[in-house]
């Protein structure tokens, strides 16, 4: 195939529109990537490249729209290309095969469903939340508080407790790898899901004894999950609720994903109970998309707020001077960032 020739003609520099029309129009891209996602395309090639029509093949994917799909997915970056056309190959990239083969334990691609299968549709509403406040998810339809659903369906509750452990799994990881946990040889997960920030903990610090803390529809999950990886004894599954009943007691405390749920006396009521049950220099450890300071830089931590918007009626991130804040107000005595991976931190609060 010739090459098109371009000629670069020099103009004077104007205004752009281009980074105006990306993101506005960018719900196309998001909708391609979650496409391929749910139709386990990057898993597919998990097992090596294929040629378009085989893939068109494998994934029932009409002939018409086979390459413009495919050759989109290159063009975003998110596969790699030998050929045209007809004789093209088409295979993961170092990226999507490390995180998004679902073959792989490095899989974080349940975010990336539930957000096809659930979040996609709410966010439509998104400016109904700014007028009114009020969440737009299932609650929206008169059915029960989102929460109170996901635990009465298993189902619904297994994709929500993969797509959180895979969403912030490499924040675990590398918390497990940068935490000091020398002087501590106890941790407490609190609203531990799948058990995933304790097992890391344990596979990294093999002198910690971790637990992690749910309600006990999630318990099941979490203990098949430490069973699987043969965790056992050093990471112990405790069944609970975290508003009605006590923390289990440990030189740490940790909430990944939590805090920004729920409100701002919620908020402070779990960190008060974090300070009443960890001893003298304890740390309570939260790893979320904490947002800078001036709010001016980590975009993903605001859009998540807005998601909690559409999820929740009163929860919201937050920076890091909140949560100094309201640690210093619960007692503890210092706190401090830790960056993690992306647009997310760990922030520590010492007893």
């Amino acid at each position: 195939m010739e090459p098109t020739v371009e000629k670069n003609i020099p103009t004077q520099k104007q205004a752009d529109p281009s980074h105006i029309i990306q993101t506005g129009m960018g719900f196309w891209a998001s909708k391609t990537l979650l496409t391929a996602v749910k139709m386990g395309l990057f898993t597919r090639l998990g097992k090596g490249p294929l040629p378009a029509t085989r893939i068109g093949e494998k994934l029932g994917i009409h002939q018409r729209s086979l390459y413009d799909f495919l050759d989109a997915l290159v063009a975003l970056g998110f596969l790699n290309r030998r050929g045209f056309r007809e004789t093209a190959i088409y295979s993961n990239t170092k990226e999507t095969d490390l995180f998004l083969n679902k073959r792989k334990a490095s899989y974080i691609g349940g975010i990336l469903e539930m957000s096809n299968n659930r979040l996609y549709p709410f966010w439509n509403d998104l400016e109904n939340a700014l007028r009114t406040g009020q969440p737009q998810n299932e609650v929206k339809g008169g059915n029960k508080p989102f929460f109170q659903e996901l635990y009465a369906d298993e189902a619904r509750l297994r994709e929500f407790v993969s797509a959180m452990g895979g969403f912030q799994m490499h924040n675990f990881m590398a918390f497990s790898r940068q935490f000091d946990f020398s002087s501590y040889n106890t941790l407490c997960d609190i609203g531990g899901a799948g058990g995933n920030l304790a097992t890391q903990v344990a596979a990294k610090q093999p002198h910690m004894h971790c637990i992690t803390f749910d309600f006990p529809a999630v318990s099941v999950i979490a203990q098949e999950n430490i069973d699987r990886l043969d965790f056992n004894p050093r990471v112990k599954v405790v069944a609970g609720d975290f508003f009605k009943d006590p923390f289990p007691e440990a030189d740490v405390i940790t909430m990944g994903n939590i805090l920004h749920d729920w409100g701002l006396e919620d908020k402070k009521f779990l960190i008060s109970k974090a300070y009443a049950v960890l001893p003298e220099g304890g740390s309570l450890v939260v790893i979320e998309n904490i947002i800078d300071d001036l709010r001016r830089q980590n975009a993903f931590g605001l859009l998540v707020s807005l998601n909690m918007l559409i999820e929740t009626y009163e929860g919201f991130d937050y920076t890091a001077a909140d949560f100094t804040k309201w640690v210093k107000e619960a007692g503890f005595r210092e706190s401090y960032k830790m960056r993690l991976n992306g647009p997310t931190s760990a922030v520590v609060a010492v007893k």
